[in-house]
């Protein structure tokens, strides 16, 4: 067989099998094992490179910057678990629930919070399709603009910082992971405010679709709402303005800032006294599988690299990504279908391990701006999580909703936020242009 010919065989076995459903850090391990033995064989592959092995795997294990990881799950954990995402969900719905859309635009300002405190998408979504769905339908929202609320503010935990995608980029990538967070900022917020505009447009063209709470459901004692705002909102709005904050300025690196996030959701659960014995056993648990998941996940494609690249695949994909016609405009049309097709059908991280690092060797030759590609990357993978019929968003929000709820409803609920996601992905993507063009 002609040498050239294994990488890209490689590569497609490798995605053939995830799309079987077998577990992805055992399908990429098994591939790689099976083509190096199987080239071996055949005089394409030297086995001694299987012998470096050991050590980047225990590289991996040792990565300072993916310890951020866990820390950053564990703080979303602790804040769901404990109820404190609940309580801060229901005293923002207080806050604008007197409004048209309020309800609706006290959702998309609550998933920015849990987006910074959990970076974590289905707990997100899971947490507030739980919480505010219910609440939503019963004061009169149409299912379509309640459904689409959610699943799209459920979604910007893919971007807004401490993102745990961003970190995986970052380290994927070779990049600052406190540049990524800078850079994020910016369309984070962008989508929040068009989201929140949205809302408010169609709740003033039809007040039918998203109306103000009734007088008697809603909280109008000043006091007591005061109350519910230094209690439920201000603390964890602190913590998150601590940890951003002191990555933001230097002070801390995004695993100290992680660790200190961790104690503090810990400190506020047990302010708030509820953090019981069972909230810490369900987030440590929480936690592990995730982190256990990723480990796995980051060994496989190890593997996988290793022998891809002994093959000469990662060669292969330079020469086709920088070959396109139209040069770092193909490059990146090429790498936003690709990436968008891959995030229907597997997980984030397993798009990060298995195809982000063959696109930094094509991206420096062409001068393109890593920090922006990978923000690029984010934006694409959380349009693609809310994109029927595979979206991810929409599984988890499905997972929770009434069995009334037809999910072609869901469907629809979310098409406005899809639009709006891709008007920030065709500004971001521009972001990326090799500096002077």
């Amino acid at each position: 067989m002609n040498g050239a010919l294994w990488g890209p065989l490689m590569f497609g076995g490798a995605l053939a099998l995830i799309f079987t459903g077998y577990p992805v850090a055992f399908a990429l391990a098994g591939t790689a094992l099976f083509f190096a033995f199987v080239s071996a064989a055949a005089g394409h592959f030297d086995l001694i490179l299987l012998t470096a092995l050991p050590e980047r795997a225990f590289g991996t294990m040792s990565n300072t910057t993916l310890l951020a990881v866990p820390y950053f799950i564990f703080m979303g954990s602790v804040l769901e678990k404990s109820k404190l995402a609940e309580e801060l969900l229901e005293t923002i719905g207080a806050l604008f629930g007197r409004f048209r859309g309020g309800l609706a635009i006290g959702v998309v300002a609550v998933g920015a919070l849990l987006a910074a405190a959990t970076g974590v998408v289905g707990a997100s979504v899971t947490a507030m399709g739980l919480i505010s769905l219910p609440v939503m339908l019963r004061n009169g929202y149409r299912e379509g603009i309640a459904l689409g609320t959610i699943a799209a503010s459920g979604t910007l935990g893919q971007i807004i910082p401490p993102s745990i995608v961003l970190i995986v980029l970052g380290d994927q990538m070779g990049v600052s992971v406190g540049a990524l967070f800078k850079a994020a900022l910016i369309p984070g917020l962008a989508l929040t405010g068009m989201y929140a505009i949205y809302i408010a447009s169609v709740a003033w063209l039809r007040p039918e679709v998203a109306p103000a709470l009734p007088p008697e459901r809603r909280s109008d004692n000043a006091s007591e709402l005061a109350l519910r705002v230094m209690k439920s909102l201000i603390p964890p709005v602190a913590l998150i303005v601590i940890v951003l904050g002191s990555i933001f300025t230097g002070v801390a690196t995004p695993t100290d800032a992680g660790a200190v996030g961790s104690v503090g959701a810990l400190v506020l659960a047990a302010l708030n006294r509820t953090l019981t014995t069972d909230v810490f056993r369900q987030a440590s648990e929480t936690t592990a599988r995730l982190t256990i998941m990723v480990v796995f996940l980051l060994i496989g494609s190890t593997a996988f690299a290793l022998v891809f690249r002994g093959l000469d695949g990662d060669v292969w994909i330079a020469d086709v990504l920088t070959g396109l016609p139209g040069g770092w405009i193909g490059f990146l049309i090429a790498v936003n279908v690709l990436v968008f097709v891959l995030g229907f059908f597997i997980d984030f991280f397993e798009i990060a391990f298995i195809v982000v690092p063959l696109l930094v060797a094509p991206a420096q030759l062409l001068g393109i701006d890593l920090v922006w590609l990978g923000i690029v990357l984010a934006v694409n993978l959380q349009t693609s999580f809310l994109t029927p019929p595979f979206g991810f968003s929409l599984f988890y929000l499905r997972g929770v909703t009434p069995e009334g709820i037809q999910t072609s409803k869901i469907y629809r609920g979310v098409i406005p936020f899809i639009l709006l996601q891709v008007i920030v992905l065709v500004a971001v993507t521009a972001m990326a242009a090799p500096v002077g063009n």
